[in-house]
């Protein structure tokens, strides 16, 4: 019996909340050999922002646990990168006339995507198995991998799709279906239309697939003229590139579901004539910041970067397995509020686990099974976290538990290294509850006192024994 085999009989009963049947449901691979996976990834046009963070690191939790359950060599994780927008194209023939395109993109993009690549490994992400990008799927290729122009000609030879007015679009019509990851059939969309349908498409739902270019935008050769690719082809291509006609699990954010992975499924299942494109659709709840939507308007646009490297929110730079373990206490598919406090919380909480797990000295661990029983019911991250809380809880002179925990920590991405305690930082807090002391303000000095001894730092109060002022001095507590 293969490795594969042996591991997923000894890994029954994972659970995964399938969009598409609105229900949660036994995870069946189509095959254990090879688990694959599909996520959206960010358009490199600027880096990414910390709404991008969350399916990085929501679906690099589920990768791993998909390592452990079927075997590293037995998983394939695709993560885009979508290097195909206007934006970018124009950018890349305005700086770099001279080059090919798809050359003068990369060009372009190479910091934005070399960024997003750094930040997503400070967050603790393992990198996903390929990382293509869009503009190398535009056309036929020489390795026969599936291409955006093959796969536009075949819906058209299947009576998907036409050309109109320079345009090649998906006629929504020819899809008996359609809508059934939103839920949103071609009525309901007709009748809720704001603007009249533009008179060369059929049907007001149907979408570009190919679009023309002007001798002064930029463009890719194909059987339609010169021209570029709609967005929803892309990931259509690179998915099938890699993964085939049909897959295990396509995961991204929530509001990708309409009209992105609406039509991602729309175009791949008609151009390959299958029933699914995916057997299970996953995706993560919306963010917010500090309660508002986050906007560049209203000043709390943050990207990862900023996050990681400046202090332009909360005054200070932020670890990245600090932002891993926020994103991670909500569970995946419910809103998160991103704030301060919740960044407080959890540096506090990886604080107080990273010591107790550093008491277990070079003893090893195994995963616990709490762990992955909690993961495997579509990742309730919350349920898996309370265990490794009582771990840190029983570490005390428990070596076996602290092992455990130590290797659950490395089990879900974080590093083992205890965190060092900044002197000068706790001198200023030490000082600013002397003063709430002073003011009788007991109820704040206490939370600060229990906020320090979660941190790993004690306090002690006592009396200088010439002033009789109140004095107090800290030790850490391994």
């Amino acid at each position: 019996m293969s490795e594969a085999s042996i591991k997923s009989e000894a890994f029954k009963g994972l659970r995964l909340t399938n969009t598409l049947t609105r229900t949660k449901e036994d995870f069946v691979p189509i095959d254990p050999q090879n688990v694959r996976m599909y996520v959206c990834g960010p358009t490199v046009y600027d880096f990414a922002h910390i709404g991008n963070a969350r399916p990085a690191i929501v679906f690099d939790v589920l990768f791993r646990l998909l390592r452990h359950a079927y075997g590293a060599s037995h998983v394939t994780y695709v993560r885009n990168l979508t290097d195909l927008d206007d934006k970018i194209n124009a950018r890349a023939l305005r700086d770099f006339p001279d080059l090919p395109l798809n050359e003068a993109i990369r060009r372009v993009t190479e910091k934005t995507a070399n960024q997003y690549q750094a930040d997503v490994k400070a967050l603790g992400c393992l990198e996903p198995t390929v990382e293509p990008r869009a503009t190398e799927f535009v056309q036929p290729r020489a390795d026969g991998r599936a291409d955006m122009i093959t796969l536009i000609l075949s819906l058209i030879e299947r009576g998907h799709a036409y050309e109109a007015e320079g345009e090649v679009l998906f006629d929504t019509g020819s899809m008996a279906d359609y809508g059934q990851l939103s839920k949103r059939n071609l009525d309901e969309q007709q009748a809720g239309a704001r603007v009249e349908v533009e008179a060369h498409k059929k049907n007001a739902g149907d979408f570009v697939l190919w679009k023309a270019s002007s001798p002064e935008e930029p463009g890719w050769e194909s059987p339609w003229g010169r021209g570029r690719p709609g967005w929803h082809i892309e990931c259509s291509a690179m998915a099938s590139a890699y993964l085939g006609e049909v897959f295990d699990i396509h995961g991204g954010g929530l509001d990708l579901i309409f009209p992105h992975h609406e039509n991602e499924i729309a175009q791949s299942r008609c151009a390959h004539g299958t029933e699914v494109m995916a057997n299970y659709w996953m995706h993560n709840g919306f963010l917010q910041v500090e309660g508002q939507k986050m906007s560049k308007s209203l000043g709390n646009f943050y990207s990862i970067h900023e996050l990681l490297e400046t202090e332009t929110f909360g005054g200070r730079k932020w670890p990245g397995e600090v932002l891993r373990l926020a994103m991670l206490m909500t569970h995946y598919r419910e809103p998160i509020d991103f704030s301060v406090r919740k960044l407080e919380e959890a540096e506090n909480t990886l604080r107080k686990w990273k010591r107790a797990a550093d008491s277990a000295g070079r003893a090893e661990g195994q995963v616990p099974e709490a762990l992955v029983a909690a993961l495997s019911d579509d990742l309730a991250t919350a349920t898996a976290f309370h265990g490794l809380s009582q771990l840190a809880g029983d570490a005390g002179g428990n070596v076996e538990a602290a092992a455990s925990l130590k290797a659950a920590l490395l089990f879900l991405g974080f590093t083992l290294e205890a965190a060092e305690v900044d002197e000068t930082e706790v001198a200023a807090t030490i000082a600013r509850r002397l003063e709430l002391i002073n003011a009788k303000n007991w109820a704040e000095a206490d939370r600060i006192r229990d906020e320090l001894l979660a941190q790993g730092v004690q306090l002690k109060d006592g009396k200088d024994p010439v002033t009789g002022e109140r004095v107090t001095t800290w030790e850490v507590k391994r």
